[in-house]
């Protein structure tokens, strides 16, 4: 006991003492090691007040696990994963500056927390399963959390973490930290950014048609991720042209070279200001993505909408903007009762308001027009997807199925080839079985 109770002791004392990375251990799986460890710790101590018994000291071992197992990773991964998308003040500063720039006191803090962590990460799941065996004088084995890592950084490589502020550095640097660590794209709902796991997969390939209008896309988002001006853009066109596709295919095509996608609803545009100034000081790119464009009027989303595209007394971000679809080339709603009349007398200016709305669009630096797709534009993509899904079937057939599915459901477009493509696929793969 008299191991145990030092062994305990001893990384509880240097959780307590992290200075930067405490926040590495504020989450279920940190939480549940925490737990574990104090109760071990009071468990084999002396004292004879509130002290955990063999069964506490087993639940909290199965809580530890359980988390681990939920995970699916194995602990020294999870902890590396923990470091390398920690927020703290040099992971913050490293991103902007260089190491030599920073506070000598702010280096060896991460120097001592990286040592600590390091310690932590070498008391494998095994050796703690054997601490709570002789704890709980539990007369089987008990099983210990295990699994292959997957994960091969600078850190798993490293026998001396305090030596590897430069890797670490550039990975902060190159990954962020925090959320924008974490994910690629994300959602903006009830006042903060909400990480999206599993962003839409779709690539630029699968798109076919609409090149110009594709190549000007990219050499924008290249723009932006270079670090020039880049143009805020709206693709105005035909449904299911591949408009909203185009744009979340950026992400796989750029995300791992520091490329966001943040989806904003039309409802909550009011709060595009707040955002932007989230993302400003942030090395990362970002492209607000705004879908299916309209408004109303004396909508207060377009004032928002308006003053990120134009500009105000604060300084654009150059890290950020904004990519709109939208079915319709004058965005708010204009109606015949709009147009002035010779008898109007209510506004002396009323076309100059006519005008304000009709040019919302123009503000918007680039302007990509979908036209409807005609019959030799869909049938190239269900070829171009009949291929990509290796759909084995002779060409004049495909075409004449293509064909009558576009004239049964929604029209010759993208959106319509992708349906067949995805019907069709699933209709011979059941035929087979």
């Amino acid at each position: 006991m008299t191991k145990l109770f030092t062994s305990s002791k001893y990384f509880l004392q240097q959780i307590a003492s992290l200075l930067l990375y405490q926040s590495v251990f504020q989450n279920p799986v940190g939480e549940a090691y925490l737990k574990l460890l104090h109760n071990l710790y009071i468990f084999s101590s002396e004292t004879k007040m509130d002290r955990p018994t063999a069964i506490d000291c087993l639940q909290a071992y199965s809580s530890w696990f359980k988390t681990l197992a939920i995970t699916n990773q194995s602990w020294q991964d999870y902890l590396i994963e923990q470091i390398l998308t920690d927020d703290n003040p040099f992971s913050q500063k490293i991103q902007t500056q260089s190491l030599d720039s920073l506070n000598p006191s702010l280096i060896n803090a991460v120097k001592h927390d990286l040592k600590i962590l390091q310690n932590l990460y070498n008391c494998s799941t095994e050796k703690i399963s054997q601490w709570v065996t002789t704890a709980s004088q539990y007369p089987e084995t008990i099983l210990y959390w295990e699994t292959p890592s997957t994960s091969k950084t600078f850190l798993h490589q490293s026998t001396d973490w305090s030596s590897t502020l430069k890797e670490l550095a550039s990975y902060y640097q190159q990954h962020s930290t925090g959320i924008f660590a974490k994910y690629w794209a994300f959602r903006w709902k009830q006042g903060e950014l909400i990480g999206i796991a599993h962003p839409d997969p779709i690539k630029l390939s699968e798109i076919v048609g609409y090149d110009s209008q594709k190549q000007a896309l990219i050499k924008n988002t290249e723009f932006l991720l270079a670090g020039y001006s880049a143009l805020h853009i709206l693709l105005y066109g035909s449904r299911g042209a591949g408009k909203s596709s185009l744009v979340k295919a950026l992400l796989s095509e750029y995300g791992d070279r520091g490329l966001k996608l943040i989806e904003v609803n039309k409802s909550t545009l009011n709060n595009l200001p707040i955002i932007i100034e989230q993302l400003r000081n942030v090395p990362q790119k970002f492209i607000i993505f705004v879908d299916d464009l309209s408004f109303e009027e004396d909508d207060d989303a377009f004032k928002a909408l308006k003053v990120v595209l134009e500009g105000n007394i604060t300084a654009k971000a150059k890290n950020v903007v904004v990519y709109a679809t939208s079915n319709r080339r004058h965005l708010i709603r204009e109606f015949f009762a709009d147009r002035p009349l010779p008898k109007d007398s209510d506004e002396i200016h009323n076309w100059d308001t006519v005008q304000e709305k009709l040019s919302f669009s123009d503000r918007f630096g680039l302007t990509l027009t979908f036209e409807p797709a005609n019959q030799a534009t869909y049938l190239d993509i269900v070829n171009h997807l009949a291929q990509q899904a290796a759909i084995d079937l002779p060409q004049a057939e495909l075409e004449f199925r293509a064909k009558q599915w576009s004239t049964r459901h929604n029209g010759r477009s993208g959106r319509t080839a992708k349906q067949f493509i995805d019907y069709l696929k699933a209709e011979l793969e059941m035929m087979k079985n």
